[in-house]
């Protein structure tokens, strides 16, 4: 197609290379002519081919692939070239995924602001959190807020926050990092207004508060599996049998009420780690962690991904269109332990990136998470509804200095001894604390939706 050439253009190439005076022309001469001509259409045609390319590849260039990467930040965003062809590979920095700042990528700066309350102006603070009057002598974990690297990110401002959500419902569904995530919301918007709490069960577990002047109604269901579960534990953490989960049944706590949340925050969590029995159609499939059961050992991940499955399936397949906040995983700080082996948290400041990894039952936990994220958010766009990843593991990673520690009871060492053996909690945050960037975070999510 491209060695057809315009009859003008050829015209002139044989009139200004091949043509003669007539006095010269003989028979050998005709055939000179004849090869110079085919030599001359032949010459033409390919410098007018790499014309055409030239011209045709500088306007058609290809655009770079874009790899962005899920979870932390990557420590090395340089890429191996490809193995063939020219397609630039070109590795996003996750920090502007899709041309906006992600919220979650970032350090933990210093603020002299301090927090929005304190354990006097706060009449919310359950006992286990309440460090300053229990008793915590450092301060310095109360002055951290946590700084998307691209962007800044908004103080929470509860009276914006009422004008959003007013008429509506707000609930929390989870374990107890939920319920200390809703102390935290609380404390905030009481500077603005209180709530009336309006409902509670029996433990005080699930609990509903509600905002007369801006008719919002706030919930924390607990439901620490999200599916059926059987738990044999006191306050405390102390068992007296393993726990059965029937992992093919939905919790019914949260799901009959679900149609009457306008925005969610869900999640699954630590729950996973405790030793368990799996139960599918009221049969046993396995078990977590129970030796000498003669059970199969199928492992939490079988379980947490069968549970985050239909939890998602569920939401996204309502026709009620909730708004709502997936959170991953939260990590915890123990050290040199366990909760119930002697383990601590005792660090005074924020680690800063790099210095500590996650562990790897929390990195198979968020992995799980993720993957079926990734499922509910393709539903999700299909059926118009809006789910979000809030994904606060690796900020709070970083916090090890923001747990209450032995400060989750009043004055531990008020009898003089400090060797005397204290449970640490080194997984729920003090109030004020890390905690109350996730409120900043939520904030900034709903109004950027």
């Amino acid at each position: 197609m491209l060695c057809i050439v315009n009859d003008r253009i050829k015209q002139f190439a044989i009139n200004f290379f091949i043509e003669r005076p007539k006095s010269m022309v003989t028979n050998k001469v005709v055939n000179k002519k004849k090869f110079s001509v085919i030599f001359v259409k032949f010459s033409i045609c390919l410098l007018l081919m790499g014309l055409a390319y030239r011209i045709f590849s500088t306007s058609l260039q290809f655009s770079p692939l874009e790899v962005s990467h899920k979870g932390f930040p990557p420590e090395n965003t340089s890429s191996p070239a490809p193995e063939s062809g020219n397609l630039t590979v070109k590795v996003m920095d996750p920090s502007s995924r899709n041309g906006k700042c992600d919220l979650y990528v970032g350090d933990w700066v210093a603020d002299t602001s301090g927090p929005f309350y304190t354990n006097q102006t706060c009449y919310s603070i359950e006992a286990h959190q309440n460090c300053m009057r229990n008793g915590r002598p450092d301060t310095g974990y109360l002055y951290w807020r946590w700084k998307p690297r691209d962007c800044e990110l908004p103080k929470f401002n509860p009276k914006r926050f009422f004008d959003m959500t007013r008429h509506k419902s707000l609930a929390f569904i989870g374990d107890s990092i939920m319920r200390n995530h809703v102390q935290s919301l609380l404390c905030i918007l009481s500077q603005e207004e209180k709530g009336v709490e309006v409902y509670h069960d029996e433990q005080y577990k699930s609990r509903r508060w509600y905002f007369p002047i801006h008719d919002l109604t706030l919930s924390v269901v607990w439901s620490p599996f999200l599916v059926n579960a059987t738990i044999f534990e006191d306050d405390n953490g102390v068992s007296t049998d393993i726990i059965k989960l029937h992992l093919d049944k939905l919790d019914d706590v949260w799901t009959q009420q679900f149609d009457n949340f306008d925005y969610v925050v869900i999640a699954g969590g630590k729950w996973y780690l405790k030793t368990a029995v799996y139960y599918e159609k009221s049969k046993i499939v396995g078990c977590h962690n129970c030796k000498g059961k003669n059970i199969t050992e199928v492992g939490f991940e079988y379980a947490y991904r069968k549970a985050l499955n239909s939890t998602l399936k569920h939401i996204t397949r309502s026709k009620h269109k909730t708004f709502t906040f997936f959170r991953t995983t939260t990590p915890d700080h123990f050290e040199k332990g366990e909760w119930n082996t002697g383990g601590y948290c005792n660090r005074t400041e924020p680690f800063k990136k790099g210095e500590i990894d996650m562990r790897d039952v929390d990195e198979a936990m968020r992995k799980i998470e993720l993957d079926e994220f990734e499922r509910a958010l393709r539903i999700s766009s299909e059926v118009g509804l809006t789910v979000k990843l809030f994904d606060t593991s690796f900020l709070s990673l970083l916090r090890a200095d923001g747990h209450p520690g032995v400060y989750r009871q009043y004055q531990p060492f008020s009898g003089g001894n400090r060797l005397d053996k204290v449970q640490n909690d080194c997984l729920h945050w003090c109030l004020p604390g890390p905690i109350d960037s996730w409120n900043d975070l939520m904030m900034e999510t709903l109004i950027s939706s």
